[in-house]
């Protein structure tokens, strides 16, 4: 399908340096570059990217000394951090970004508002968006396919770290197959991990498409918006 408005969710821990530090520079330009170059092919971009480079609330809370939704309040701060450097690197790359934040932080970025989100991609620019839901107990998968629902983006981009959905885990099991295409239905019935069942439930009702990539390889989100890419489509 022709996407021409697409959502890229990202993890937080594609951000993370080999030696553990929270930011690698040099991938974040990378990541950047290809977010600059997709856009400027006319593809109106957003993004959601995770905190789990930074911390894991649901890990955090399991450790039992926090509760979840504090633990989930400072995960969502983590994605800030993430979306201002992540739109930092795009601006360096020569394309207009925007952050926007479900968690109000006027002094830092934008607050989500569905119309204002909807002209800074008319206008061209890379709508990053942050904080998640808002809430505690909503993953950023979840974050990601309400924020695509609501701006009517045509494809949600699920980046990861192999090329596609697999019947098990492709690093652990060598008999395991790569599926071409799934439904929604598919994809929750057979417990694919991919994304949270919530998310799959909310793009199945709003009939997004899913599109299941790798990151590892530079410029896998031009190639897959291009068609050229390996990937797994999740579609009703």
């Amino acid at each position: 399908m022709q996407t021409k408005r697409a959502l890229i969710k990202l993890s937080g821990e594609a951000l993370a340096a080999p030696d553990g530090y929270w930011l690698h520079p040099p991938t974040l330009s990378t990541l950047a570059e290809d977010i600059a170059a997709a856009a400027r092919s006319g593809v109106e971009i957003a993004v959601v990217i995770g905190g789990g480079n930074v911390i894991r609330g649901a890990r955090v809370s399991a450790a039992g000394w926090i509760d979840r939704a504090t633990a989930d309040s400072m995960g969502m701060l983590a994605t800030v951090m993430n979306s201002i450097a992540l739109e930092s690197a795009i601006n360096a790359a020569g394309v207009s970004a925007r952050t926007m934040s479900a968690v109000s932080m006027p002094t830092i970025c934008e607050t989500y508002a569905r119309q204002p989100a909807l002209h800074h991609l008319a206008r061209g620019h890379v709508l990053i968006l942050a904080g998640g839901t808002g809430n505690p107990f909503f993953t950023t998968d979840t974050a990601a396919v309400l924020r695509a629902a609501e701006l009517k983006c045509d494809t949600v981009m699920k980046a990861t770290n192999v090329d596609g959905v697999y019947t098990a885990d492709p690093k652990k099991d060598p008999t395991a197959r790569r599926y071409d295409r799934l439904t929604h239905d598919e994809a929750i019935q057979g417990n694919l991990k991919i994304m949270d069942t919530a998310a799959f439930a909310l793009a199945r009702e709003a009939g997004l498409h899913i599109v299941v990539f790798s990151i590892q390889e530079k410029g896998s989100i031009s190639a897959v918006l291009g068609g050229q890419g390996r990937a797994t489509t999740v579609a009703p």
